[in-house]
């Protein structure tokens, strides 16, 4: 079991994994190796202590070349659910499940925004992990919304089930050709229907489906957290960077604005203290 699992590859998530590993922790940490994206497209930062206008991609060449000399390794999945299991956590992703004694949740904001119905009908035919959910889906008709190019092999995947796939992609230049699958233009306004997913609108149109799944490189922290206290689409959190979970962190962009590097720093900088703190505090007790 983990010490702590960080979720994000953010400056939250790079600050809080090189804190924790002065001190030595056990840590899993899921996220992209090549890092953000929102900061690589920077064209200049110039609002972080001790850098003079740098660009986004040199800042991200020097902040994983720290994180080699460190010798932290970033294991490249993205979080599906993690569950509160009394004195630890588990954390799933679309291929395995981990245990961890705490969690700090880095994600940054989805680029996109959710879809009306979208956290309503989660578990009832709203999903985000392709390789979990989809047997559930076998013979029947689905819509992907796919945000990145780069899960195209999931939506194969998930086409070798269904009957039907309704492609959603969210990006240019879609490759993927495959009989049972269409590709739809637009933007879903809401997803409808009863106890389970039934329809898929757009402004134009209603796509009748069985299930809707959601391919991305983060999920909400309200979906991906059952119970987690959030406002505005944000963690909750107190001054050391707690949530309402005990042993569950948030640092950066996900807890709130100003959305600032220096800002997010910080906070991954506190919360790796405030794990250091949980986590001394109840190996006393036990």
């Amino acid at each position: 079991m983990y010490d702590v699992i960080i979720i994000g590859s953010g400056v939250a998530g790079v600050s809080a994994a090189l804190t924790l590993q002065l001190y030595r922790k056990n840590i899993l940490w899921l996220g992209s190796r090549a890092l953000s994206e929102k900061i690589r497209k920077a064209e200049k930062i110039k609002n972080y202590p001790a850098l003079t206008a740098v660009t986004g991609e040199a800042f991200v060449q020097s902040l994983q070349e720290q994180i080699s000399a460190e010798g932290l390794l970033i294991t490249p999945q993205t979080a599906t659910g993690v569950y509160a299991m009394g004195k630890s956590f588990t954390v799933t992703t679309e291929k395995d499940a981990f245990e961890g004694k705490t969690v700090i949740l880095a994600t940054g904001v989805e680029s996109s925004k959710s879809v009306a119905g979208e956290q309503e009908f989660l578990g009832r035919g709203v999903s985000y992990c392709a390789t979990c959910d989809g047997f559930l889906y076998k013979d029947k008709t689905i819509a992907v919304v796919c945000t990145l190019k780069d899960k195209e092999h999931e939506v194969q995947y998930l086409a070798s089930l269904a009957k039907k796939v309704y492609l959603v992609p969210l990006y240019k230049d879609v490759s993927l050709q495959q009989d049972n699958v269409e590709s739809v233009k637009g933007m879903p306004v809401t997803i409808e229907g009863n106890k389970r997913v039934e329809r898929l609108v757009f402004k134009d149109k209603t796509l009748e489906v069985d299930g809707v799944f959601f391919l991305k490189n983060a999920i909400a922290p309200s979906a991906l957290v059952g119970g987690l206290q959030t406002q505005d689409g944000h963690v909750v959190i107190e001054r050391d960077t707690s949530t309402n979970i005990a042993g569950l962190f948030a640092a950066g962009d996900c807890t709130g604005r100003p959305y600032q590097y220096a800002k997010a720093v910080g906070e991954g900088n506190v919360a790796a203290h405030a794990v250091i703190e949980y986590l001394n505090k109840n190996i006393k007790e036990e």
